[in-house]
């Protein structure tokens, strides 16, 4: 019986080629789709978990009071891990990384032993040697044991070691930013880091070991600069370890010395909750962690991995709803095959077999389809998700699970329509006159529904999605990153710094040049720090304001364009500026200062005020810019210069010629500032270009089986329009008649969509502290959209019915 309902099946599908196709498509796009998101949910999810006992492994996460909110960060005193380690008995290793530029960490010239050539290079951390047994990789050279125990050592990546030595490289040594009093020795080479470790970006590792950074730095309470992490002893319990963490480092530690330190106690230092996140949670639950960069531009959010789950499952119903709309629909073609087994013996159970037999064969051919239509559609998918995701075709767990999901899928689509069919009584099903079940009619008029309602949700999802991304790349930032250039690794050049940037300045092309690592955009290599500041009046009364602290020179306002509402400028040339300061309006509000210029602040030194500038955003569009502090001072390791509009190519050729004078054995490293805002939200991006591909996906779908079914239900109604067209009735009125239904569904399937595809995308709004509002204008674009697309399918095929001779139409039988 099984293969004679083979070839049934075969006959059926090459019988009904239009249906067959439309079947068959929608099926094969919906799982080509589902392959590559499950894909990306697969790699997603397996962050940190190939590391052994990562379910033992955490970071701590501080949360601290912020007015009415809350702010949770990573920093750590440098003390923290070592006290954590012996005085909590349930932690069995502890360990630091030290990501921050201000201490060395991220980009670096390096110097290979005596050399002339200097090389910038980026993905430069500091950590302890417990944190490459926690997250261990696989060694090339050396060993990973102790390979981070002596001062000065460092642990280069494959990769990495491959670019700047021909050979093993262990027990060479390395200069970093031209200072050749301290040799950085190479005690090992692991593997390169992969995608999905929280080590990724990271590619020179440094000891922590040594030297403090600054006197007493190692025992300094008063400063928060590390991310710390514990592997606890098997079988603890992570909430009570958080508890004594909480007491050892809060209440043992960080208060008692503080006070002993001459510190004050801020009341929210009572306030301060400590707890642990597991390291296989880190990537997809840092959402609202103050993170180091690399974290940032390589962390994910549970939330789109819920969405992109959703769009997958709905894709792949949609082209389900169209098998069972079409099966059904199409049931007057099986009408007399049903009725002739029914009578000479076929019981309903071997019709149902036959049915779901034919629905299996058009999933296996499908699934054919979708696996090729998903090799293909990968390397696309992989530009638009930032991935290099490959199809894991020979792995053990594939084939099976494409197996399974191919019994699950057809069984799916294939059930209804079998239990329908195989209804049919035998005398009405050979006069061909079975009734119409309205159930049956308000079934494939509701799946109809849910097909564009899915449609519409991620219509207006990909409308509100680009307008958030052109909002953030066209937003007033309160400064001007459109035609600076940013050139790294100028440490070398520190006693010719002067002489470059004014000669850089006597360049026709350059408008103004600046020397600084602070720089408003936070891309690779720029600096951050935070200092609390408050006015010298009434510091013994009023609360620190957390602020940035920045040092720069008296050109960085007019190459950034930053607007000065009061007072002056820095001047070099005046002895009083080097304690002089520049705010911007939010520190001004903060401090409750009626008139700044001339006010004093201080945070542990004492600052007067010569200037304001407007408020500007400094940081990424989902953090809030807070208050920040201009200081005269210097930061030389990014050179920032402003080019006439129009000039690039010029300046460049120019820029290069005076930086091969200054620095023949370097090559110059530059990157446009524009580009660098850009690539802080290609997350954003990314998810604008998905939403958007996905919506296309799921309309020509959902088309395909509104063809189908207005293809069938025309064919039904071929006499009573060639009856109609002979009473009188236009073509217009022929349209309306096969259309209202189709655009009645649509109706109601934007009635639905809207408060679902409102409030996704609101709460997706919420990741953004500068976001836009949800205006009535998306929804009615997609609702127009949607009733576009549908007429232009129902039409399609309506318009060839009522082109037809109504003498044909008539003539049927």
């Amino acid at each position: 019986m099984l293969i004679n309902n083979l070839k049934i099946a075969w006959r059926n599908i090459t019988k009904n080629k239009l249906y067959s196709s439309i079947k068959i498509g929608g099926f094969a796009f919906g799982i080509a789709i589902c392959i590559l998101i499950v894909l990306y949910i697969k790699h997603e999810t397996s962050y940190n978990k190939f590391y052994p006992d990562v379910n033992r492994i955490y970071r701590i996460v501080s949360q601290i009071p912020d007015g009415d909110d809350v702010m949770r960060g990573l920093s750590l005193t440098a003390p923290a891990a070592k006290v954590i380690k012996e005085e909590v008995p349930s932690v069995e290793q502890s360990g630091r990384i030290l990501p921050n530029p201000l201490f060395g960490a991220g980009g670096n010239q390096l110097t290979l032993g005596s050399g002339p050539e200097n090389y910038y290079d980026d993905g430069f951390v500091y950590m302890d040697q417990s944190i490459l047994e926690m997250f261990p990789s696989p060694i090339i050279y050396g060993q990973l044991e102790h390979a981070l125990d002596n001062p000065n050592s460092i642990v280069l990546t494959k990769s990495k070691a491959s670019k700047y030595f021909k050979d093993n490289p262990v027990g060479q040594q390395i200069y970093l930013n031209n200072d050749k009093s301290k040799a950085y020795t190479i005690s090992a080479v692991i593997d390169d880091i992969p995608s999905n470790s929280t080590l990724y970006g990271y590619t020179f590792f440094m000891s922590l070991a040594g030297e403090p950074f600054y006197p007493g730095e190692q025992n300094n309470w008063m400063a928060t600069n590390y991310t710390v992490y514990v592997k606890l002893k098997e079988n603890s319990d992570p909430k009570q370890t958080q508890s004594i963490i909480q007491k050892v480092y809060i209440d043992g530690h960080l208060i008692p010395e503080t006070q002993k330190a001459g510190g004050s106690i801020k009341p929210w230092f009572r306030q301060v909750k400590m707890y642990l996140q597991n390291a296989s949670d880190i990537h997809l639950y840092s959402i609202g962690i103050r993170d180091d960069k690399v974290s940032i531009l390589n962390r994910g959010d549970i939330k789109m991995i819920w969405a992109f789950a959703s769009i997958a499952a709905f894709i792949l119903l949609i082209a389900c709803i169209n098998f069972i709309n079409l099966s059904t629909a199409n049931a007057a073609t099986r009408a007399k095959e049903i009725g002739i087994r029914k009578t000479i013996g076929s019981n309903r159970k071997s019709l149902i077999g036959q049915f779901m037999v034919e629905a299996i064969c058009y999933s296996l051919i499908s699934l054919i389809i979708g696996l090729l239509l998903a090799w293909i559609l990968l390397p696309l998918f992989n530009n638009l998700a930032n991935k290099s995701l490959e199809i894991p075709i020979f792995s053990w767990y594939f084939i099976p699970t494409l197996l399974v999901s191919l019994l699950f899928i057809g069984s799916l689509a294939g059930i209804y329509p079998a239990l329908y069919l195989s209804g049919f009584k035998p005398i009405s099903a050979l006069k061909n006159k079975q009734d119409s079940n309205p159930k049956t009619s308000l079934l494939r008029n509701g799946l109809v529904t849910f097909q564009f309602a899915t449609s519409i949700i991620l219509i207006v999802s990909a409308f509100i999605a680009n307008q958030q991304v052109n909002f953030i790349l066209n937003k007033d930032l309160g400064f001007s990153k459109d035609q600076v250039i940013v050139v790294r690794g100028i440490t070398t050049l520190s006693q010719d710094l002067g002489s470059l940037k004014n000669e850089l300045k006597s360049l026709p092309y350059i408008s103004d040049v600046s020397v600084g690592d602070y720089l408003p955009v936070p891309i690779d290599g720029v600096k951050r720090n935070g200092n609390g500041f408050s006015r010298d009046d009434k510091k013994d009364v009023q609360l620190a304001r957390g602020a940035q602290f920045w040092l720069v020179d008296d050109t960085y306002l007019s190459t950034f364009e930053l607007r000065l509402s009061e007072g002056r400028n820095f001047n070099p040339k005046l002895a009083s500026d080097s304690s002089a300061t520049i705010v911007n309006k939010t520190l001004v509000e903060q401090l409750g200062l009626t008139h700044p210029i001339g006010a004093k602040i201080n945070n542990g030194q004492s600052w007067t005020i010569i200037g304001v500038v407007d408020d500007f955003i400094f940081e990424s569009l989902k953090e809030e810019s807070g208050p920040v502090s201009l200081a005269l001072g210097n930061s030389p390791s990014l050179l920032s210069i402003k080019v006439k509009t129009g000039q690039i190519d010029q300046s460049l050729t120019q820029i290069t010629k005076v930086w091969d004078k200054f620095s023949p054995n370097q090559k110059i490293n530059y990157s446009f500032l524009d580009e660098g805002f850009e690539s802080l939200y290609q997350d954003v991006e990314r998810t604008k270009n998905i939403f958007t591909s996905f919506a296309f996906i799921a309309i020509f779908i959902a088309s395909l089986g509104l063809f189908g079914l207005a293809t069938y239900i025309t064919q039904q109604r071929t006499k009573e329009i060639g009856i109609r067209k002979v009473l009188g009735a236009s073509s217009i009125s022929l349209i309306k008649l096969l259309s209202s239904n189709f655009i009645k569904l649509v109706f109601i399937a934007i009635v639905i969509a809207v408060p679902i595809s409102w409030w996704s995308m609101n709460t997706w709004l919420q990741d953004f502290n500068y976001r836009i509002e949800i205006n009535w204008l998306y929804f009615l674009l997609a609702g127009f959209s949607a009733i576009l697309i549908a007429i232009i399918t129902i039409s399609f095929q309506t318009l060839k019915v009522i082109r037809t001779n109504p003498v044909d139409s008539l003539r049927d039988e």
